[in-house]
């Protein structure tokens, strides 16, 4: 599973670890991503989706069908 939200577009942001000595190594911030599955009434069916958690507070305000149409309007599949 990628560190890729769905709804938000949230992705790892990368920069350097600075330590004491000032030795700079490189990491990542992941986000907080999260596998949610959602039921989907306009089709009868289950929808599992890669969320972080501010995409499933987005789901929780807009609601499931207005996201997956956000989703599919942009070309992904679902």
């Amino acid at each position: 599973m990628s560190a890729h939200c769905q709804v938000t577009g949230r992705a790892p942001g990368f920069g350097k670890s600075v330590s004491h000595s000032h030795k700079r190594t490189s990491r990542r911030w992941n986000p907080n991503i999260q596998s949610k599955t959602y039921w989907l009434p306009s089709e009868g069916r289950r929808v599992t989706l890669t969320l972080s958690t501010k995409g499933i507070k987005t789901i929780d305000r807009d609601g499931i069908e207005a996201v997956v149409a956000k989703i599919r309007a942009r070309g992904e599949k679902v």
